[in-house]
């Protein structure tokens, strides 16, 4: 029997839900069972099932269904659901997996954080990973994700492994480049860069091991997830960070950054001098092309100020490179002397520096050491001045 409200609800949402399944007959017809109580609106996605699945699936005239002739992986059969999803009008696809461990009544929990939302939301499942029955490794994996989520998106949730999910298809990229488990990772990331807003919702979970099938392999896919976090840790210094830093930036005067930014932040006077002397000493350092990528590094690192790191590490503007490179060269000159015969007049071309370049080198540390004391010691004066001027006001 079809709760007819939660139905109603579904139909008004133009939501689907997606069973993505590979030899997970033990388990299957009772999540369909379940499913149906709350909807007919189902696409099960067979990927390429080699036990009684394709036969179990036969007795359910009314779901839609997509079989692959081998496995290619979770991902790709999430991928197929959606793109038949997306040509059907659907709006929103609800996952499950069909390994059993998700409960079907759920899908109201889905309903009603998304009746809530006035913009498209990912919702992903919060298991309770610390309930009795939950493998060590799970658990493990989970709380490994969702740092590498946080640190890729700067969203902190509670789980970003679960497979139990709501999409908002619209939102979601067209075209993916994984095709196992690791998408579950990508297309969240994916989402939250794209701007779409991505939450836990509170859901149960059961690990019976009598009867759930893993295909999860802990060596071969942990291996492809990292690959994948690295690449899209790759992709937020070099891409992301400066995309969202330069949206933002344009849409400020340089006065309301100043009052926002570097004065308006909650961050201590400290932590922000010390963000501007990070930004110097490596936009100044001779690292060309990792600049930006090793600013956010160690500001993440070391929970500084990234905003302000990531500005003042654009001291190597183009019109100031070649001044930067003077100096390095002329205080390499000066150091170490010995190295090469150096001259001041010489113009400064590729050829030079790669003849001086030991010098180069050292003279750049130097500089980008000194240069960031500098901008730290006067921003935390600067700092310490405007504190001062704001508590005699008050």
């Amino acid at each position: 029997m079809i709760d007819s409200q939660l139905q109603q609800d579904i139909k008004s949402l133009n939501v689907v839900v997606i069973v993505p399944t590979y030899n997970n007959a033990k388990t299957l017809k009772r999540v369909l069972d379940g499913v149906l109580q709350y909807t007919n609106a189902v696409i099960v996605v067979n990927d390429g099932s080699t036990d009684a699945t394709s036969e179990i699936l036969e007795e359910y005239k009314t779901i839609q269904k997509i079989h692959f002739p081998k496995n290619y992986g979770k991902g790709k059969a999430l991928i197929e659901g959606f793109k038949k999803a997306r040509v059907q009008g659907y709006d929103y696809a609800i996952s499950i997996d069909s390994d059993g461990q998700h409960y079907p009544e759920d899908i109201l929990n889905f309903i009603n954080a998304l009746k809530q939302e006035k913009e498209p939301v990912l919702l992903i499942g919060n298991r309770n990973m610390n309930q009795e029955g939950i493998p060590k490794k799970s658990s493990f994996g989970n709380r490994f994700s969702n740092f590498w989520f946080w640190f890729e998106t700067g969203i902190k949730l509670a789980d970003t492994q679960s497979g139990y999910r709501l999409y908002p298809l619209k939102q979601l990229p067209k075209t993916f480049y994984t095709r196992k488990f690791e998408f579950e990772i990508e297309v969240i990331v994916r989402a939250s860069w794209r701007g779409v807003k991505v939450k836990n919702i509170p859901v149960k979970v059961l690990y019976d091991m009598d009867e759930r099938v893993s295909h999860f392999r802990p060596f071969k896919d942990f291996v492809r997830i990292s690959i994948l976090n690295t690449v899209l840790v790759c992709v937020t210094f070099l891409y992301i960070i400066p995309r969202n830093f330069l949206r933002n930036f344009k849409k400020k005067s340089f006065k309301q950054f100043i009052a926002e930014d570097f004065l308006g932040s909650k961050d201590s006077k400290h932590v922000k001098a010390l963000s501007i002397a990070l930004g110097v000493f490596m936009g100044i350092l001779p690292v060309w092309g990792f600049q930006t990528f090793l600013t956010m590094f160690f500001a993440v690192l070391f929970k500084w100020n990234k905003v302000l790191a990531f500005t003042f590490s654009n001291i190597s503007i183009p019109p100031m490179i070649p001044f930067i490179i003077w100096l390095s060269l002329k205080v390499g000159a000066w150091v170490a002397p010995g190295l090469s015969t150096f001259s001041f007049q010489e113009d400064i071309n590729f050829e030079m520096v790669q003849d001086h370049f030991l010098q180069y080198l050292i003279g750049g540390v130097i500089l980008a050491t000194c240069m960031a004391l500098i901008f730290g010691v006067t921003s935390f004066f600067i700092l310490t001045l405007t504190e001062k001027k704001t508590v005699a006001k008050i």
